[in-house]
């Protein structure tokens, strides 16, 4: 037991006071095991719960999220302590530094206190599909700082928490699993407008991705300078490669115009000279 004792209290560095030791090795190891140990049955229970119907697959994430980052601050605190060095020493005498830092890093604490707003709020989910920008990303994991996400060119995207929550941001997924779109085209003056729109409705319900064929609504929307301007609805649970959908149904209806002899026409101007005769005296 004596060696032993010998063993444990074996200094392994001593820099004046401060004294490192075989024990507090071992302690470490030992906090950093338990850390580890307590989420991962954390995350066996929420995962069981996700399972049972009994919490939303998304709001297990969010809360082992919150649960993690304050375990793991709770055991960072106790690492320091077995190794001699006391937090609230530490947090006194660092003062007028902490004050620096949090100055320099004044927006990655913003994106921190966003991500936890992200996480406890529950406005953001995994899978949303969200506008940001302009920007149609899907978002696949909300961390502390940033997010990660998928834009619809398959380009990994990480943003700062603070961009979602400072933003004016669409959140696509919040309505219901199908969204309202449109698409608008012009054609010729003096094309029948019942044809149009009759062209118009059967051109998006080729498309297969098309939620509730009954829902189709093709609207004359304005007399435009160069063409009667429409707009046809319809409903899609393709939400993130909407794009794609669109893109689809504007050849579709570009055939079925050409079909029925209907134009689109291009801006045109008419000038007219007025022949004036000078009269020279």
């Amino acid at each position: 037991m004596e060696t032993l004792h010998n063993i444990l209290e074996y200094e392994l560095i001593s820099l004046g006071e401060y004294k490192l030791r075989v024990y507090s090795i071992f302690t470490i190891i030992f906090i950093f095991v338990l850390t580890k140990t307590i989420l991962w049955l954390i995350k066996r229970t929420l995962d069981r719960k996700s399972q049972s119907k009994r919490l939303g697959a998304k709001d297990s994430y969010a809360l082992f999220q919150i649960v993690k980052y304050i375990i793991w601050v709770i055991a960072v605190g106790f690492i320091l302590e077995a190794i001699g060095v006391k937090i609230t020493v530490l947090i006194a005498g660092s003062a007028a530094l902490l004050v620096g830092i949090g100055l320099g890093l004044q927006q990655t604490f913003n994106d921190i206190i966003s991500g936890i707003i992200l996480l406890s709020e529950k406005s953001i989910r995994i899978g949303d599909v969200l506008d940001i920008d302009g920007i149609v990303v899907k978002i696949q994991s909300i961390g502390l700082r940033t997010s990660k996400g998928i834009n619809t060119d398959d380009i990994s995207m990480i943003i700062p928490n603070s961009l979602i929550t400072t933003n004016k941001v669409i959140n696509w997924s919040h309505q219901s699993e199908k969204a309202r779109f449109r698409v608008d085209v012009g054609v010729s003056y003096g094309s029948d407008v019942d044809l149009v729109i009759r062209v118009l409705e059967e051109s998006v319900i080729e498309h297969p991705d098309v939620y509730d064929k009954k829902l189709i609504e093709a609207r004359l929307m304005n007399f435009g300078a160069s063409s009667l301007d429409f707009q046809v609805l319809f409903y899609s649970e393709n939400i993130f490669s909407i794009g794609k959908v669109k893109s689809d149904i504007r050849r579709i209806i570009h055939k079925n115009l050409a079909k029925n002899n209907i134009t689109i026409p291009f801006p045109q101007l008419d000038i007219h000279f007025e022949n004036k005769k000078m009269d020279i005296s």
